[in-house]
């Protein structure tokens, strides 16, 4: 119903926050699966965290920083209140501590490029960890709960 009354100036800002975000997601998706992948199948180990290392480089920071713009510019477009709503704080603190979280997941991918394969558990668990986070945060976003 809200998309209904949207102005129409706010439409790319929001397209291009939800195409990172929607990007950003199915990225750290993969990062998850390669993950757990080389962990299981040690004779594709080297090639699975190679490619999780390109995804992670490739795919996700890019995505990372479309979702943030996007964010900064339907915030500056809506212009809300100093007291802003519940939902985008959670959105805020899971896109601003999620630079540190793809900093430390890029320091562990290129560790795991070193071939040191106990770097990859914890690779995959912050992998995790950030993907639950990340959806989360698409569920307050998109459910606007206590609005």
């Amino acid at each position: 119903m809200i998309a209904l009354i949207r102005p129409d100036s706010w439409d790319l800002p929001l397209f291009v926050h939800v195409l990172g975000a929607i990007a950003l997601f199915g990225g750290v998706g993969t990062l998850v699966l390669l993950s757990f992948a080389a962990q299981r199948m040690p004779a594709q180990a080297v090639f699975a965290r190679r490619i999780a290392f390109g995804t992670l480089i490739a795919v996700v920071w890019p995505a990372y920083v479309v979702m943030r713009v996007g964010a900064q510019w339907i915030y500056d477009k809506e212009n809300p209140d100093p007291d802003f709503p519940s939902w985008i704080a959670v959105g805020t603190i899971v896109a601003d501590g999620g630079v540190l979280v793809l900093i430390a997941l890029t320091v562990l991918g290129w560790l795991g490029l070193r071939r040191r394969p106990s770097v990859t558990r914890y690779f995959a668990g912050l992998a995790t960890i950030y993907l639950v986070a990340l959806g989360v945060a698409w569920w307050v976003m998109t459910a606007k709960p206590g609005s």
